[in-house]
């Protein structure tokens, strides 16, 4: 048993932050996407979804590109600080962010798309701006779909693998999350410590869409 806790506290610990990363910034895209009709709308909906479509490890490749150490944005870094993300708990978060930003705004957005839109107008003519009338009333309104969202997020986020790999490789002590152990347990022939990883990962992740279930058709 040993064995299973730092993996699982590290999936809970990458999937909470990630979930948390990805919820202001998803929040926004969506509102903004449900909410408007603009050139160059399509490209953005195609940039959200392409992480659901597209293997983990293209995904990880993509931000390897971005962020190892010769990448776009990481390789500059690298060569000025000497600092990297990759091979850090760090990149186990932002593989998981990226993975689970779809799951958030798709529910985000199908929530605030559900939306009355007098219900803001009524509130702009009361003097709300944009700002107080989607914190005071878009988010309060659509609170069920967003949650539902997080919670999608949360759990794509701890069972997340491939682009985890690709950016934060299978560190022992670092960066070995719960379906890395999974994968190293089934490697090594070690049948019985791949059962109960993978029992105990199913648990929680059945635990989590339960739970988006039930507030998806309080939602409705």
């Amino acid at each position: 048993m040993s064995g299973v806790v730092f993996p699982l506290r590290l999936s809970l610990e990458v999937a909470f932050a990630a979930t948390a990363l990805v919820l202001p910034i998803g929040l926004l895209v969506a509102h903004l996407q449900a909410s408007r009709r603009y050139r160059g709308r399509e490209l953005v909906s195609i940039l959200v979804l392409l992480p659901l479509v597209l293997p983990p490890t293209v995904t990880g490749y993509y931000l390897v590109v971005l962020l190892g150490h010769d990448g776009v944005i990481g390789g500059p870094i690298f060569r000025l600080t000497g600092a990297s993300l990759m091979f850090t708990p760090w990149a186990c978060i932002v593989a998981a962010a990226v993975v689970a930003f779809p799951l958030l705004v798709r529910s985000a957005q199908a929530a605030f798309e559900a939306i009355d839109p007098t219900l803001e107008e009524i509130a702009h003519t009361l003097g709300s701006s944009r700002f107080d009338a989607f914190m005071r009333v878009r988010i309060p309104v659509a609170w069920r779909g967003i949650l539902a969202g997080a919670i999608l997020a949360f759990a794509r986020a701890i069972g997340e693998f491939g682009a985890t790999m690709m950016l934060a490789g299978n560190i022992p002590g670092r960066t070995n999350t719960m379906p890395l152990e999974v994968y190293s347990a089934y490697v090594a022939g070690d049948d019985r410590r791949a059962h109960v990883l993978t029992a105990v990962l199913t648990l929680v992740s059945a635990a989590v869409l339960v739970s988006s279930e039930r507030l998806a058709r309080r939602a409705r």
